[in-house]
């Protein structure tokens, strides 16, 4: 299993930040562009965790998962593989969002996957050797857009 540890930093507040991660709302997919609405698909909701089908397109490659995502402990939200094309079940990720230096968030993402089948292998491997960048650019990308939908009047 791939185990990645890197730091997102916003200037949304960590509620803010708690907020978009826990918002299975139809807006999922606008909150967080790389969710391709098509593979977007809320099971179930409870006060503190959700069970949620989504997933990713790009040329040649459609990534999807079913993830359980719990977010019981205050600060944190996590959510693991119950079923993938492309990573094995008990994969995980961890958001512990704390406040920023001088305002903001710090999110300490935890990246916990194993690949399955070569596509798989291979966007693991990907992931690992670049220390994480291309889940840290799809978190602040998120974030940003979640920022730009607060600032407007």
């Amino acid at each position: 299993m791939a185990h990645v540890k890197l730091d997102v930093d916003t200037l949304l507040s960590p509620e803010s930040v708690i907020d978009a991660l826990t918002d299975f709302s139809e807006r999922r997919p606008e909150i967080w562009p790389g969710l391709h609405s098509s593979l977007y698909e809320v099971r179930s909701v409870g006060d503190t965790w959700a069970e949620v089908k989504e997933g990713s397109q790009a040329p040649g490659m459609t990534v999807w998962a079913i993830e359980g995502y719990d977010w019981s402990v205050p600060g944190t939200v996590s959510w693991t593989i119950k079923e993938s094309n492309l990573f094995a079940p008990g994969g995980s990720v961890s958001a512990q969002v704390d406040p920023g230096v001088g305002g903001g968030s710090r999110i300490h993402v935890t990246w916990n996957r194993t690949g399955v089948g070569l596509k798989g292998r291979i966007l693991v491997g990907v992931i690992k050797l670049s220390g994480g960048k291309p889940v840290a650019a799809s978190i602040k990308q998120g974030l940003d857009k979640m920022l730009e939908s607060e600032q407007r009047p």
